[in-house]
């Protein structure tokens, strides 16, 4: 772990893809890779739930389209966080926006 704290805290990541004419493809051409990488950190204990966020029209009846992802984990600190996240293929293959990127600490309303 980054911090010497053992305390572990809950954290919410907002992760939006990039809108590049790209972006979706990339998405796709990585997914099954990002997607092992999470079933790794969640039999770690370090994700406890997320998924795709989808336009707001994909419910509307419009294009079903994938626009990022939330995901919440538990880590002891920000940076542990962060760093994890500089691992996804998302992050390495330029899907996620990093520069709209957020993690903040979170606090269920009940037991995750």
């Amino acid at each position: 772990m980054s911090s010497t704290s053992s305390t572990l805290h809950y954290f919410l990541v907002y992760a939006p893809d990039k809108t590049d004419e790209g972006a979706f493809d990339r998405r796709m051409s990585v997914r099954e890779r990002h997607l092992e990488g999470w079933k790794d950190l969640a039999a770690e204990g370090f994700s406890k739930f997320g998924g795709a966020m989808l336009s707001p029209g994909s419910i509307t009846g419009g294009e079903r389209k994938l626009i990022g992802s939330t995901m919440v984990v538990q880590a002891a600190s920000i940076e542990e966080v962060k760093q994890k996240m500089e691992k996804d293929i998302y992050w390495t293959a330029g899907v996620w926006d990093l520069e709209k990127m957020v993690i903040v600490p979170f606090l269920p309303s009940k037991p995750l």
